[in-house]
């Protein structure tokens, strides 16, 4: 692993979806956007309902997920996402989460879920 890079590991209660190494990381927590970079100082986060966590990988891919709350752990080496639930961004349909956006009331599960879908997958494209 490089100097500039840091282990991530990203579970959903049913299920490990990731493990790699990365050079930087966004997670929206319930204080706001946070970003991570090697050698963090260590803290412990909870993420929101509708939220999103992006990484960069080392190699330069980016990945990106829609996170139904839990929590995030950084410690010098090491950034651990403990999702609720979660779904990778690129297997998210846009145009029917935004339909269900839009049907859903304003801080439901649903319009959360679909939220936080449609900001992951455009994390895809920045």
């Amino acid at each position: 692993m490089a100097d500039k890079s840091f282990h991530v590991e990203v579970v959903s209660a049913d299920s490990k979806l990731y493990s790699g190494d990365a050079t930087f990381l966004i997670a929206q927590t319930t204080v706001g956007e946070l970003g991570v970079l090697a050698g963090h100082e260590p803290l412990l986060g909870q993420l929101v309902p509708g939220g999103f966590v992006v990484i960069d990988e080392e190699g330069g891919k980016r990945l990106a997920a829609a996170v139904q709350g839990g929590f995030l752990s950084v410690t010098g080496e090491t950034v651990t996402v403990l999702a609720e639930s979660a779904q990778w961004a690129d297997d998210v349909d846009v145009a029917t989460e935004r339909t269900n956006l839009e049907n859903a009331d304003e801080g439901s599960d649903e319009y959360n879920r679909a939220h936080s879908r449609i900001v992951a997958a455009e994390h895809l494209t920045k």
